[in-house]
C-alpha cells in the first residue's frame, strides 16, 4: 500500500473518531442544558484546544450546571471552589502541615491538582486570590516554596463571574482575562426551553442521570487531531489583522494580544474539526472572534458613556477587515 494513502486514511480516520467524540460529548451535555447548543460547542472547542473559559451572567442561568455536566460526560476528576472574599491563594493551591511525627511540612495539595475546575463567582474573591490561578492556567503547574508542580493533563479552568455591576464584585485583571481562551455569556432560555427544564427536574436532577460517555483516550484523541486541521496563510494573516485593528478602534484604550491570535486560530480549528472539515474556513474565524475578543478589550470612558459596547466594538472590527474568499 502507497505510503502517502496510508497516512491520508489514517488522518481521516482520526478526523472521523474525533468528529465522532465531540458529538457524543455534546449530545450528553444537551440532556442537561436545554437551548444553548452553541454555546456547548464553543466551550468544547476551548476545552480541546488546551484553553480555559469564563462563563459570566447573572445566578441562575446554569453555569454551574454545565461544568458539571462536561466533567460527568468525561468521568474525570472534578473540583469546585467557592470564591469568597476571604479565600486565600492557599486555599486553591494547597498548603504545607507540620509533621509532628516525621519531623517535617508535608504538602496537602489544594482543589487546583485536578482535571477540571470550577472556578465559581471569581470575582467575589480579592485580586490577591485571583491571581493565584495565573501561573496554573498559563503554565498548568504551580509553585509551591520554590518547587514547580506539573498540574494534571489535561487542566481546564471554567470560571464563572457575576456581572461586575453585582454587588460584592471585584474587576478581574486584564492579565487574568487575557488568560481565559473564551468568555461566554449563556443568558436566559426561551419560554419553551424552560418549560422543558423544570419538566426534566419534575422528580429528579438530569445531572443524577447523566453516564460518562468518553474517556481520557478519546480525549487526547481530540487534542491530537486539532493541529492537523489546515488553515491558509491567507487565514492566518486575516486572524492578525482582526486582533491588529482592535489595537487600532479609536474607542479601545488596550487592544488585544497575541494570545488573542493564537486563541482564534485554534479556536477556528476545533470548529473546523466539529463540522467533520480537515480545514478552517473563513466562518469559523467569523464564528469564534466575539468570543474570544470581547473580554479583552478595554473600552473607552467617554465611549462607555455614549451607549458604546463591547460587542459594538467588535462587530466593527469584523466589519473593519476583508473577508478571505
Amino acid at each position: 500500500m502507497n505510503t502517502n494513502l496510508f497516512r491520508m486514511d489514517m488522518k481521516k480516520t482520526g478526523l472521523n473518531r474525533a468528529v465522532s467524540t465531540y458529538r457524543l460529548l455534546s449530545e450528553n451535555i444537551q440532556q442537561v442544558i436545554r437551548g444553548k447548543d452553541s454555546m456547548i460547542k464553543m466551550m468544547l472547542a476551548a476545552f480541546f484546544s488546551g484553553g480555559h473559559v469564563l462563563l459570566e451572567d447573572v445566578p441562575g442561568t446554569g453555569k454551574t450546571v454545565l461544568a458539571k455536566a462536561l466533567a460527568g460526560s468525561i468521568g474525570t476528576d472534578f473540583k469546585r471552589v467557592q470564591f469568597t472574599p476571604d479565600l486565600l491563594p492557599a486555599d486553591i493551591i494547597g498548603v504545607s502541615i507540620y509533621n509532628h511525627h516525621q519531623n517535617s511540612f508535608t504538602f496537602h495539595r489544594g482543589p487546583v491538582f485536578t482535571n477540571i475546575l470550577l472556578a465559581d463567582e471569581i470575582n467575589r474573591a480579592s485580586p490577591r486570590t485571583q491571581s493565584a490561578l495565573l501561573e496554573a492556567m498559563g503554565e498548568k503547574q504551580v509553585s509551591v516554596e520554590g518547587r514547580r508542580l506539573d498540574l494534571s493533563n489535561p487542566f481546564f479552568v471554567i470560571a464563572t463571574e457575576n456581572p461586575i455591576e453585582s454587588h460584592g464584585t471585584y474587576p478581574l485583571p486584564e492579565s487574568q482575562l487575557d488568560r481565559f481562551m473564551i468568555k461566554l455569556s449563556p443568558g436566559y432560555l426561551g419560554r419553551d426551553e424552560e418549560v422543558t427544564v423544570i419538566s426534566d427536574q419534575l422528580t429528579e436532577h438530569p445531572l443524577d442521570l447523566l453516564e460518562r460517555i468518553t474517556g481520557e483516550e478519546e480525549i487526547f484523541e481530540v487534542m491530537e487531531a486539532l493541529p492537523a486541521v489546515r488553515i491558509s496563510e491567507e487565514l492566518r494573516y486575516y486572524i492578525v489583522d482582526l486582533v491588529g485593528a482592535t489595537r487600532k478602534n479609536e474607542n479601545v484604550v488596550m487592544g488585544a494580544s497575541v494570545r488573542a491570535s493564537l486563541a482564534l486560530m485554534k479556536i477556528a480549528q476545533a470548529l473546523a474539526l466539529f463540522d467533520g472539515r480537515e480545514f478552517v474556513v473563513p466562518e469559523d474565524i467569523l464564528e469564534a472572534t466575539e468570543p474570544v475578543l470581547s473580554h479583552r478589550l478595554q473600552i473607552q470612558t467617554q465611549a462607555k458613556f455614549s451607549g458604546v459596547s463591547i460587542q459594538d466594538v467588535v462587530q466593527e472590527v469584523m466589519k473593519s477587515v476583508e473577508i478571505p474568499r
